[in-house]
């Protein structure tokens, strides 16, 4: 409660600099929180050779620079990702870049992979003991990179053996072009060169591909088609949109960048479903977009998610909300009569 207390003074200020904010006090306070009580077992699941002890996990653009997994870790998260990081450092775009759309519970980001690159995370990485808790790295290249499929190589052989797994991000619209790596030919050639990479390290580790929620019938075919040929792990469903619905309010609404938050959970529950619909049992599904609730969370694993992320919800609720979302999933479990959260997947799925 104190800690959420907290997270709401912080939330006067700019966003951005909330943000910077955030991380400096779970930089300095962080070793001194509390671990959240053991998760119940209804709630824990195996997923790409991982036992997760909950499905539930902090998305990428959090912790950029893998300055506070251990943190993030112990407000009750099943798994925190970390990222997006590029080979090199970058500012990312201009400011301002960052914007609260309070009336719609969202957030508008065009922050363009701003990061200290891959050496810096790998450092932090390298003196991070997990003690259990499962880590991801989201992989992205950078805006002037001559060779994007180049830096994807690049940062899994930096940094793959330092994740449990790895996620390759082609799907954020703040860097120019990069969603074009989603057509077929692009993707082919970017998935077929990772699995390669992949085969050399000492450890096969997983690979997820994050994908957006803007996708035609089309599109959806061609990567579910690559990335089950390819050998992939899953994907996350789904990062950011550049539509606007016309429900918005707020006077924020018309910046340029991806919206996350509440106007994202219908349309990436609904490529979600069409996800898994698609790949069946051949991919492990994330479930991404929207989630602020333990019900929104239910609905992403029924939609066919073995496993779910947030963050923008995060900003608005503080870290109270995960403990929250878990009770509820535990409730609701048990409403509908499964022992086990696993047992839920896919249940809205004729």
């Amino acid at each position: 409660m104190l800690i959420d207390a907290g997270a709401a003074l912080v939330r006067l200020l700019p966003p951005e600099t909330a943000h910077r904010a955030t991380l400096s006090l779970l930089k300095l306070g962080g070793p001194f929180l509390g671990t959240s009580r053991k998760d119940v077992s209804c709630l824990a699941i195996h997923a790409l050779g991982l036992n997760f002890p909950n499905p539930l996990g902090l998305a990428a653009g959090f912790d950029k620079d893998a300055e506070v997994p251990g943190a993030m870790a112990k407000f009750g998260f099943g798994f925190v990702e970390c990222g997006t990081v590029t080979p090199r450092p970058q500012a990312g775009n201009p400011r301002p870049r960052l914007f609260r759309l309070k009336e719609d519970r969202a957030v508008v980001n065009r922050m363009g992979f701003n990061n200290q690159g891959m050496e810096t995370a790998a450092r932090r990485l390298e003196r991070y003991h997990r003690r259990g808790n499962i880590l991801g790295i989201n992989l992205g290249a950078n805006k002037d990179s001559d060779d994007r499929i180049a830096d994807y190589r690049a940062g899994l052989k930096r940094l793959g053996l330092l994740a449990d797994y790895v996620t390759i991000n082609v799907s954020s619209p703040n860097t120019p072009g990069l969603r074009g790596l989603q057509g077929r030919d692009e993707l082919q050639a970017l998935l077929s060169m990772l699995t390669d990479e992949r085969a050399k390290l000492a450890r096969a580790v997983p690979l997820l591909l994050k994908i957006a929620p803007d996708l035609d019938e089309q599109a959806m075919d061609d990567i579910v088609d690559v990335a089950i040929a390819s050998g992939i792990d899953g994907l996350i469903v789904s990062n950011t949109t550049v539509a606007r619905p016309e429900s918005l309010r707020s006077p924020h609404a018309g910046e340029v960048g991806g919206l996350s938050g509440a106007p994202l959970f219908e349309p990436s529950t609904r490529i979600l479903k069409a996800m898994r619909i698609r790949v069946g049992r051949k991919l492990m599904l994330v479930g991404a977009g929207g989630v602020s609730s333990g019900a929104e969370a239910y609905s992403k694993i029924r939609s066919g998610a073995t496993l779910v992320q947030l963050y923008t919800a995060l900003a608005f609720q503080g870290p109270g909300l995960i403990a929250r979302i878990k009770r509820d999933l535990i409730a609701l479990l048990a409403r509908d009569g499964y022992a086990n959260v696993s047992d839920a997947i896919g249940a809205d799925i004729a």
